[in-house]
C-alpha cells in the first residue's frame, strides 16, 4: 500500500468534528457505571447467520455495524427507553450500515443496543442523546471503512484460508492500532476458525487506540449470539466466508 494511502487512512481514526466530553451528570457517578473505553464492533453477516442457524434473505455483502460499547458498562439507566422516532433523519443509514441481519426492516438490534450500551455511552456530552449516539457510531463506522481496509490489504469473502497475523498486521499497518477480532471456533472435524466480528477501540475523546485483550480475565459476552465468538486464535487458519456459502 502506498505511503500516502496509509497517512490518510491513519488520520480518519484521529479526525473528530465534534468534541466528545465527559457529561457531568450525577446519574453517571456509580462506580458501576465507569468506562473508559468505546468499542466500535462491526460483525460479517454471513457469519451471524451461520451461528444463529437461521437463513438470511440477501444478506449485506460487507462488514455492519454491530454496536458502539463502553467498555465493562451496561444498561446504565433501564427508564430510558429506545424511541425508533428520535431517529427517523438517519433511518436510511441505520437501515443500510446498521441492519438487524436476521430480522430485516426491524428495530429490535437498536432497541438493544441503546438500553443496553447506548444510556451508558450517554455519559459523553456527544453521545448524550438517541439521535447522536447512532448518529456518532455512524460516522465512525463510516470514516473507519473497514471494508475498504480489507478489500486494499487483499483480504476478501473466500473459500481459501488466511493466517490470523496477516490479517492483523494489514490492521495495524493501515489504523496505526490493533483491533480486536473474534471467531466461530472450529467445529468437530473442522480445521480453520470462522472470523465473525472485529472491534476498534477508542478513547473517550474518540481517538483510535489499541484493543487490548488479557488472556487472564474471562471475556465479556455481549450479547446472546457472541456465546460462540471467542478471541481468534493465531495459531489457527481462518476461514473469511463468501455470501454465496448462506
Amino acid at each position: 500500500m502506498a505511503p500516502i494511502v496509509r497517512i490518510a487512512l491513519v488520520l480518519v481514526l484521529t479526525f473528530q468534528a465534534v468534541q466528545c466530553t465527559y457529561r457531568n451528570d450525577p446519574s453517571f457517578s456509580s462506580r458501576q457505571h465507569e468506562w473508559s473505553k468505546l468499542i466500535l464492533t462491526h460483525h460479517w453477516p454471513v457469519t451471524v447467520c451461520k451461528m444463529d442457524g437461521v437463513h438470511c434473505e440477501n444478506p449485506p455483502n460487507y462488514w455492519t455495524v454491530h454496536g458502539l460499547w463502553p467498555e465493562k458498562s451496561q444498561m446504565c439507566n433501564n427508564s430510558w427507553h429506545f424511541d425508533p422516532s428520535q431517529i427517523q433523519e438517519i433511518m436510511t443509514e441505520m437501515n443500510k450500515c446498521w441492519p438487524d441481519v436476521l430480522h430485516p426492516n426491524r428495530t429490535q438490534l437498536w432497541k438493544h443496543e441503546w438500553q443496553k450500551h447506548g444510556t451508558c455511552a450517554a455519559s459523553l456530552e456527544c453521545l448524550n442523546t438517541q439521535l447522536k449516539y447512532f448518529s456518532k457510531a455512524l460516522e465512525m463506522y463510516k470514516n473507519v471503512d473497514l471494508n475498504s481496509a480489507l478489500e486494499k490489504a487483499g483480504i476478501k469473502p473466500s473459500k481459501s484460508y488466511y493466517k490470523m497475523s496477516d490479517i492483523k498486521n494489514a490492521m495495524l499497518n493501515i489504523y496505526g492500532v490493533m483491533p480486536k477480532f473474534q471467531c466461530v471456533p472450529p467445529q468437530q472435524g473442522e480445521n480453520a476458525q470462522t472470523l465473525g466480528q472485529i472491534e476498534i477501540c477508542f478513547t473517550k475523546e474518540i481517538k483510535a487506540r489499541n484493543c487490548t485483550h488479557n488472556l487472564d480475565e474471562p471475556e465479556i459476552k455481549w450479547d446472546s449470539y457472541n456465546e460462540e465468538l471467542q478471541v481468534c486464535d493465531d495459531n489457527l487458519c481462518t476461514y473469511y466466508p463468501p455470501v454465496n456459502e448462506l
